[in-house]
């Protein structure tokens, strides 16, 4: 029981991520997936090839675009309910998506009484380094 507390409140909403952020653990909804342009090279000789699919995911607190890679792929699909443990944030253009990487996991879960918060998306917000001298 106290274990389950414990991971209970390791979990991070979606409104409370930023940028670079990492070892993060969240419950979300697929909202979308779409594939996008695999990577690599089709003929076999440098290794095998990538897939991505750039995926639409959120809680009651927000929405954000999750980078699927490979396996991951499979298992986002519409509608269903994931832990995403061990992600982490990375920038692309100036934007905030998620991804889990090796160390990390995608487990599908029972489905989240939850609806997505959708006006309140993530990688919508543009952000820009800024190198402070002291």
């Amino acid at each position: 029981m106290a274990e389950q507390k414990i991971q209970q409140s390791a979990f991070t909403k979606v409104h409370q991520l930023r940028p670079l952020a990492g070892g993060l653990m969240l419950t979300v909804k697929v909202i979308s997936s779409k594939t996008i342009m695999p990577r690599g090279r089709a003929d076999g000789n440098q290794g095998r090839q990538m897939r991505l699919a750039e995926c639409l995911v959120g809680d009651e607190t927000g929405m954000i675009i999750f980078t699927a890679r490979n396996d991951q792929v499979d298992l986002m699909k519409e509608g269903t309910t994931c832990i995403l443990r061990n992600a982490k944030i990375d920038m692309f253009k100036g934007s905030m998506r998620l991804s889990v990487d090796r160390s990390g996991r995608v487990e599908i879960t029972e489905q989240a009484d939850f609806s997505v918060k959708e006006d309140n998306n993530l990688s919508l917000i543009e952000f820009e380094r800024v190198d402070v001298v002291v």
